[in-house]
């Protein structure tokens, strides 16, 4: 599951998901405030406030001392855990497209398996995994060369299908899923492939007007640059001008630039060349037996990978080291971040998935963040079995409900808490993404949700965190709100180390600022609104102050080192 970026059918929805560049100058955090806790969980009504952008940490901001609808950790560091010092240090393990091992931000807390030397090519700890030294690679070969793209799961399945039930021809096992369900595939198949290519249409159209316009405005202003003021200045009876100045306003009053095109462009000619392509596989980069789903020792040391943006953006919101101009900071401070490369640009395996989980689970993650998702699931009784071994080291998950603005009570997203046989993941928090922004847009225009799916919400709307070379820029989605989770649950856990992961949601959930009756625009677009409390079973965001004063109260019935 990649962040939110340029996708949609109409250049309002183009506009209204396109990415936010780095943040220069950020707005700092207001002063401690003297103000007292809410009594209870409910919302308290603070004042209103009207943002034009996003603060910068803004998800750690409060919303009665900052007027800012965040997870109040800030006030809680201040307020609750002045003068404490954690009790250990907790391992996130980030189950991801990669991270940049060299940032500044983030390379001090980046956990290190104590058992292996590093660089020495052998498997010192005997785990199987050679110079496992900060986590390891499932989607990398031998060789040292790495999976970057890859398809769909959907183009996978059909494929196999295709040549299994149509060709009649031997073909990859496609795990649970039959013949019977081919049908199906092939039309979501052909229908994200047909979607895919109006949509790069689409957007070289748009380039081209917007190509177009940017050349006069230019020449009739005599300038290398533009800007909304400049262009917003010109008065001239010229029609070609005036058309070229409509087209550049309407573009810029919907956060379109020449950069966000490219990257839409790049993006859905991307899906057309590697995801939604039948003739793409590149698996054999890996050299795994891919049709043997409990083969487990694959891959290589590169935790970083050709394309680490998600997963170091993910990594910063857990637990960036503060201190840096862009004030960016991570949520846990106690933290150790173990990097387990899953996800390409394309859809995870649910092969990969499975190691992922139970490597995590037995080199010492307390918590698995995994900010991705997919409509398919081909090899979920693998994935099950990794999950339900992970629960039983007291391993706590937080998933990202995904960002298609789905109902997911009546679509699907896996990995999921439920089991084939009909159990269910107990240590496990499903996770919507909320905005900054104020009046009826508390839930984020794409996140998934759904009463019984849903636990709770989370900031997941322009977070700014770290990016691979050392920046920082906003990301928005569900992959944003996710980290938020994994961060509170490793703040509580590094200062109450005998609180078990049921313990951690529940606390978490039970501690979460409701808003049950507040009308919010319901996510997708249409413009229908709903209450918020019907977007989840909590009805309502994670808040850190709240669940630190609750952990402590739970702690105090819980015996040392349980």
């Amino acid at each position: 599951m990649k962040p939110v970026t340029l996708i949609g059918l109409s250049l309002l929805a183009l506009a209204a998901c396109a990415p936010r560049q780095p943040v220069a100058t950020p707005t700092p955090v207001p002063p401690p405030s003297t103000a007292q806790p809410p009594a209870a969980t409910e919302a308290p009504r603070a004042r209103a406030t009207r943002l034009l952008e996003a603060p910068a940490a803004w998800q750690l901001m409060d919303e009665e001392t900052d007027h800012v609808r965040g997870i109040s950790a800030a006030r809680a560091v201040r307020e609750l855990l002045a003068g404490k010092q954690p009790k250990q240090e907790v391992v996130v393990a980030i189950i991801d497209s990669g991270v940049d091992t060299a940032h500044a931000a983030l390379r001090d807390r980046l956990w290190t398996n104590p058992k292996e030397i590093a660089g020495n090519g052998k498997d010192d700890d005997g785990n199987g995994y050679v110079d496992d030294v900060h986590g390891w690679n499932f989607i990398g070969g031998t060789d040292g060369r790495d999976v970057d793209h890859d398809t769909y799961e959907v183009t996978r399945l059909y494929v196999a299908l295709k040549a299994k039930c149509e060709e009649k021809k031997p073909a990859v096992p496609t795990g649970s899923v039959d013949c019977s369900r081919y049908p199906q595939i092939q039309r979501d198949f052909e229908a994200k492939r047909r979607e895919a290519e109006e949509n790069a249409q689409q957007v070289r159209a748009i380039g081209g007007a917007y190509t177009t316009a940017t050349t006069i405005l230019k020449q009739f202003l005599m300038t290398d640059s533009l800007s909304t003021a400049k262009v917003s200045a010109i008065q001239t009876t010229r029609t070609d001008v005036q058309q070229a100045q409509q087209i550049y306003l309407q573009l810029a009053a919907n956060g379109i630039t020449g950069d966000a095109l490219d990257e839409a462009r790049h993006e859905f000619e991307g899906q057309l060349e590697y995801g939604l392509n039948p003739s793409y596989d590149p698996r054999a980069i890996v050299g795994d037996n891919y049709a043997d789903p409990t083969e487990r020792r694959y891959g290589n040391t590169d935790v970083t990978g050709p394309d680490a943006l998600h997963g170091t953006h993910v990594a910063g919101i857990i637990g960036a080291i503060p201190g840096n101009a862009a004030g960016v900071q991570g949520i846990a401070p106690a933290v150790r971040l173990m990097i387990v490369r899953t996800v390409p640009d394309g859809d995870e395996r649910d092969k990969d998935v499975a190691n992922a989980i139970r490597y995590a689970a037995d080199n010492g993650a307390r918590i698995i963040n995994m900010s991705f998702g997919k409509a398919y699931s081909p090899y979920k009784a693998a994935v099950d079995e990794a999950v339900k071994y992970a629960q039983s080291k007291g391993v706590l998950f937080v998933h990202a409900a995904g960002n298609d603005a789905e109902d997911l009570g009546q679509a699907e997203n896996y990995p999921s808490r439920t089991y084939l046989d009909g159990g269910v993941a107990e240590n496990w928090i499903e996770v919507g993404a909320s905005s900054w922004k104020t009046a009826d847009s508390l839930a984020a225009s794409f996140t998934n949700y759904g009463q019984k799916q849903v636990d709770v919400f989370a900031p997941g709307v322009d977070i700014l965190s770290t990016v691979p070379g050392g920046g920082f820029r906003r990301e928005s989605g569900t992959s944003m709100a996710a980290p938020v989770v994994s961060g509170l649950a490793a703040l509580i856990l590094a200062y109450y180390p005998n609180l078990s992961a049921a313990d951690v949601k529940r606390i978490i959930l039970e501690s979460a600022t409701r808003y049950p009756t507040e009308s919010v625009l319901k996510p997708g677009g249409s413009g229908e609104h709903v209450a918020f409390g019907s977007l989840s079973a909590t009805g309502g965001i994670v808040n850190a102050y709240n669940a630190l004063k609750l952990a402590e109260q739970v702690s105090r019935g819980r015996p040392a080192n349980q």
